[in-house]
């Protein structure tokens, strides 16, 4: 079975990587993230898994090499991991009481051969109190999270329904991935 290495040093994807129940190295991508400016959510989160694999896949061009990004939209309006605790905040408050969407892209390159797919999942908030969003903010949950909540973890009770893939909303949409793999592992 050829290697299969995730270009990711995200905690949450490596676990869940780990639910296909095959081998596999994290080597964790250190490429400049760059989206270009005016391409859709759904462009921007394949381009940086793609650049993520690609990094990873140029120094190890015979395994199999998964890159994954997550972003958050709302209002059109992609968020990212916040800066600094008050973007956090900021972000909280605009989320508060809405529907956003969770993109998460995958890429998949091996010898020459590539994919790349997303998914895309609707996640409601609760309408948040300044309460409830400053004791978020001290649990430090937010600073490495797209959008500043984790669906995994505390930032659980800050959702109140989704429609759609709640592993892509973790970061890594496993079912789809599972599939995918199969045309490089034949």
């Amino acid at each position: 079975m050829k290697q299969i290495i995730l270009a990711s040093g995200s905690p949450r994807r490596k676990e869940l990587l780990g639910y296909l129940q095959m081998p596999f190295t994290v080597i964790t991508s250190s490429v400049e993230e760059i989206v270009e400016p005016g391409i859709t959510p759904e462009e921007a989160v394949m381009s940086l898994a793609r650049q993520k694999a690609a990094a990873v896949a140029r120094l190890h061009g015979d395994a199999i090499v998964i890159g994954a990004d997550t972003i958050v939209v709302h209002e059109g309006r992609m968020l990212g991991k916040p800066g600094s605790r008050e973007e956090a905040a900021e972000t909280l408050r605009a989320l508060s009481g809405q529907i956003h969407d969770v993109y998460t892209g995958v890429a998949v390159l091996a010898g020459g051969r590539q994919t790349a797919f997303y998914e895309r999942t609707e996640v409601a908030f609760w309408e948040l109190t300044e309460a409830e969003i400053t004791a978020y903010l001290d649990t430090g949950e937010p600073m490495d999270k797209a959008g500043s909540y984790g669906i995994q973890g505390k930032g659980s009770v800050l959702v109140k329904g989704i429609h759609g893939d709640y592993y892509s909303v973790v970061g890594l949409p496993v079912a789809r991935l599972k599939r995918e793999l199969q045309y490089f592992l034949e």
